[in-house]
């Protein structure tokens, strides 16, 4: 069956389906939202009672609903200004250190730094034996997406690519599947040294937004890549904890430290379930 799902995967139409779901995931018909999301709720057992607006008939569409907003105090922050928290709600996918350009997949599978980041050696260069997390964020969870450490966003680029599932059935059977999708590169200046937080699309994700430029995709677009350190311009800073994204459906977010920025908390491995604002490492 694993050999079926991965046959069929390289077959239908990633975009046009993921489209044709973002359409009905869009609509404000009442009878079309309701449905999406009542049936949404009892399949997945969504805990409506930790979102900042419990009643599903308050959601203008799925979309909204599927990127509601937790109720105050139901992700706290650590007191420890030296913790590195996880930046969303879901199952860590892989974590460690990265060897040289190499980031672990999952067993037997790996991929570059450079590739991930667009194929820009520069960019990736920092990234260099450093330190990387990987959290899988399935349909039932939370789907906005914090920054781990506070920093200033230095760049955001769009990389155009496939919307394969991004499970880890997928991930242990489709090499260098996070620098094949479609995905959001964004790269921030700490106090500590770079991070890089880039948000991968997949399977029937209708889209990735940000809080600084909303939809960064889809896009009719190729690559392309903003620069957000103008000196004549207000710097965008996020303080740890604050949001900065959201899936239109489940994914994946990857977060890259540089060169001794990091040490991760040892008891977390592949498949430990993890949340928003969970401390994941210390300084």
């Amino acid at each position: 069956m694993t050999s079926l799902f991965i046959f069929l995967q390289h077959l239908v139409p990633h975009h046009g389906l993921s489209r044709l779901i973002g359409f009905f995931a869009r609509s404000e018909i009442r009878w079309i939202k309701s449905l999406f999301i009542t049936r949404f709720i009892k399949a997945y057992k969504v805990n409506m009672a930790e979102a900042l607006d419990p009643d599903p008939r308050h959601y203008t569409s799925f979309n909204a609903f599927f990127t509601r907003a937790l109720a105050p105090g139901a992700r706290p922050m650590p007191a420890d200004e030296k913790a590195v928290v996880c930046p969303a709600d879901g199952a860590i996918s892989a974590i460690g250190a990265i060897h040289a350009d190499t980031i672990v997949q999952a067993k037997n599978h790996n991929y570059s730094v450079e590739d991930l980041l667009g194929g820009d050696a520069a960019r990736a260069a920092p990234f260099q034996n450093g330190q990387f997390l990987t959290v899988y964020l399935s349909p039932k969870d939370y789907h906005r997406v914090h920054i781990p450490l506070s920093g200033t966003l230095r760049e955001m680029s769009y990389v155009p690519g496939r919307l394969f599932s991004v499970n880890q059935t997928t991930a242990d059977n489709i090499p260098k599947l996070f620098a094949l999708n479609e995905r959001a590169v964004c790269i921030f200046d700490t106090a500590h040294g770079p991070m890089a937080v880039v948000l991968v699309g997949a399977m029937i994700v209708a889209g990735i937004e940000t809080v600084w430029a909303g939809q960064v995709a889809p896009s009719s677009q190729g690559m392309t890549t903003t620069s957000y350190s103008d000196p004549a311009s207000t710097p965008i800073h996020l303080a740890r904890g604050m949001e900065l994204g959201r899936f239109m459906l489940g994914s994946t977010a990857i977060v890259l430290f540089g060169p001794g920025m990091v040490a991760w908390n040892g008891e977390l491995t592949a498949g430990s379930a993890v949340r928003l604002g969970q401390q994941v490492g210390t300084l």
